[in-house]
């Protein structure tokens, strides 16, 4: 599985959560490790990540550019509800979220795509995410640094959530 898709069920999963102004409870600093599975394949990648690093992984990827990011509190976690534009695609979406957010959260992801240059139709994208707290991050490690499965690491732009 490549880091494109990787990278973009990222996107896909941040467009999914809610807008910063109603946020999730803040994962416990560390490093986490998230699988993705999806229709499209599996993705693993791992994530260092502090107090301000993980309030823009919830929000920051389309922000601006959502005209509708809301979520409620559930008895079980939360639910959510987005509408985004993330250049020629506009993504609709729902989201479920469980977890402690001390070692684990859970998402399930549902994602209708519009606009995706080769396709006629809507696209939808289910998806299921299990982020797992490993431990402390690992020395030379930065908030917010993405670790992909081939062990690339994408850094955070400076200045973002630092």
């Amino acid at each position: 599985m490549g880091a494109g898709f990787v990278g973009f069920g990222l996107a896909l999963s941040a467009a999914s959560l809610p807008a910063a102004a109603d946020t999730l409870p803040v994962r416990k600093a560390g490093l986490w490790e998230s699988k993705t599975v999806s229709a499209e394949g599996n993705a693993t990648a791992r994530q260092c990540i502090d107090e301000k690093t993980d309030q823009m992984a919830q929000g920051a990827l389309g922000a601006g550019q959502c005209s509708k990011r809301s979520f409620v509190k559930t008895s079980t976690g939360y639910t959510g509800e987005t509408e985004c534009k993330i250049g020629p695609i506009s993504a609709s979406g729902t989201s479920v979220i469980t977890g402690d957010f001390a070692s684990k959260v859970h998402l399930d992801v549902d994602t209708t795509l519009t606009g995706v240059p080769g396709m006629k139709e809507p696209v939808r994208r289910k998806m299921t995410i299990d982020a797992t707290y490993l431990g402390p991050c690992e020395a030379g490690q930065s908030p917010g640094d993405i670790i992909l499965p081939d062990g690339k690491i994408v850094k955070m732009p400076q200045g973002a959530g630092r």
